[in-house]
């Protein structure tokens, strides 16, 4: 687990890149894979949305690679530290190894949004693809033919902007309030779907 590209960007690659692309499926952590609690710093909050483990165990049973993209702007904001970051991740890792289910990469952003102290432009902090794209570089994974999955308008646009096809938003965390802007998302190039 370490930080990479100046602090802007943390990533634990737990799988070697493939010698041929394969598919990937991209997770957004919060409210999508595990339940949403804001500004999550404790493990023992975390709780494992059922619902996504059984999308994330398909995945490895097809061979493909499952990397959460997550937002983290409680670091940037001073809430809490890549430290107690790393502490939640490990219980995530933890609780989806004794579901059965694995995790091939992890990418995470410290940005806040612009108006809460965050960079004007930031490359990785979705909706911006950046995380997607060191994923893709980094695992050898064809945006082409993957899927994201994920609770906000946030998650599924950084998706679009990957050049990813299809996107799902998970009936948990924000998508209640995302909904109506997720659908606005679909055209010919992008595919959104609801579970």
């Amino acid at each position: 687990m370490t930080l990479v590209e100046n602090g802007n960007l943390w990533a634990d690659i737990r799988s070697p890149a493939m010698r041929k692309t394969r598919r990937g499926l991209f997770l957004d952590r919060d409210g999508t894979l595990i339940e949403l609690v804001d500004y999550l710093a404790d493990p023992g909050k975390v709780t494992l949305l059922t619902d996504t483990v059984s999308e994330v165990r398909r995945a490895n049973s097809a061979g493909i690679a499952v990397v959460i993209v997550t937002n983290q702007s409680g670091i940037g904001r001073g809430l809490y530290q890549w430290a107690d970051f790393e502490a939640v991740q490990a219980r995530v890792i933890e609780l989806l190894l004794e579901a059965g289910a694995k995790i091939d990469a992890v990418y995470a952003c410290p940005h806040p949004p612009p108006d809460a102290g965050g960079p004007l432009v930031s490359a990785y902090r979705k909706p911006a693809p950046g995380m997607l794209m060191r994923a893709s570089r980094d695992l050898g994974l064809d945006l082409a033919t993957s899927r994201i999955i994920g609770d906000s308008v946030s998650d599924l646009a950084a998706g679009k902007a990957a050049g990813i096809p299809v996107g799902i938003l998970a009936g948990t965390g924000h998508s209640e309030r995302d909904a109506t802007a997720v659908k606005m998302l679909a055209d010919e190039e992008f595919e959104v779907n609801f579970f």
